[in-house]
């Protein structure tokens, strides 16, 4: 979680930001993430893509400085800018990385959950939800080339991938530190904890919120590799060529056997997830909580 101002925005306004960005216009061409020529990027204010049509790979970029904070509007932004892949039929796989140094997304933005009325509240947990219901169900191949600190929300969205590249830097750490913050992680969050680094070494990790170095998160199986942080996203888009060298119907239909159970859980209950999450959030202690982290946050900028 990281101290970033939300700004709420309508999905139909968002559909109205798409640009295409300089050295991409009509007439001109870029280059995608791969080297490929004449292939043109496109994106919003928070979110880039560098798409590469002739080996069906995009790769998507959270563009929200200084630390990626999870705001309402980057949330909105970033399921457009997936629904618009998925939506074309020539890109099978995506590569989820970070435009900012240093850090692949701080996780939810506290600005979001800190003096707000609790209609704003429940607006921007159903964002979380959709983000983490579109991710984890997607049919792509979804590759996080994760190239800075990742805690939390940030390490929630690496987790719905299907394999993992982090970057060997010891300040990049990994993990669901909620509990610091004295929140709890909801039940979906542990979930996709648990599919991943099995029960016991997630329990212990949620109840002490901790932050793995690279070396131990590949160890305990919360990142597939580990790799000079020059070489995350060329090592991620080496990994995708494999992934993407088995047949889409066997792997999705297999990666939805696997996946399915955990996202009917929220499905089923979401409602009732938004309103325990509003209650939790509208405490006065909570609250109390949220400001003072802020406040810390601030005199730590100054």
């Amino acid at each position: 979680m990281a101290l970033m101002t939300g700004m709420r925005v309508q999905p139909r306004a968002l559909l109205r930001t798409w640009t295409w960005l300089p050295g991409a216009a009509l007439g001109r061409t870029g280059q995608a993430a791969s080297g490929g020529v004449g292939v043109r990027r496109f994106g919003s204010q928070l979110v880039l893509v560098e798409p590469d049509p002739a080996a069906g790979i995009a790769v998507m970029k959270f563009k929200n400085p200084p630390v990626n904070s999870l705001s309402l509007e980057l949330l909105t932004e970033f399921v457009i800018s997936l629904e618009k892949l998925e939506n074309d039929k020539t890109f099978r796989g995506i590569v989820l990385t970070s435009d900012c140094p240093g850090v692949f997304s701080a996780g939810l933005d506290l600005r979001e959950m800190c003096g707000r009325n609790p209609a704003h509240y429940a607006e921007y947990w159903k964002a979380v939800q959709e983000l983490w219901l579109r991710l984890y169900l997607s049919n792509m191949v979804l590759i996080a080339a994760v190239n800075g600190a990742s805690p939390a929300g940030g390490c929630l969205i690496s987790l719905t991938c299907d394999y993992r590249v982090l970057a060997d830097n010891p300040k990049y750490v990994i993990g669901l530190n909620e509990t610091l913050l004295g929140i709890v992680a909801p039940f979906w969050f542990k979930d996709t904890l648990v599919n991943t680094i099995g029960h016991r070494a997630a329990e212990h990790a949620l109840q002490l919120g901790l932050l793995f170095p690279p070396a131990k998160a590949l160890q305990v199986g919360m990142v597939d590799k580990v790799v000079p942080e020059d070489q995350v996203q060329s090592t991620a888009l080496s990994v995708m060529a494999k992934w993407m060298a088995i047949p889409d119907h066997a792997r999705q239909l297999t990666k939805n056997m696997m996946r399915k159970p955990t996202a009917d859980r929220l499905v089923k209950e979401r409602d009732s997830d938004i309103k325990n999450f509003v209650s939790f959030i509208s405490r006065d202690s909570i609250q109390k909580s949220l400001q003072m982290y802020l406040e810390k946050l601030k005199q730590k900028k100054g």
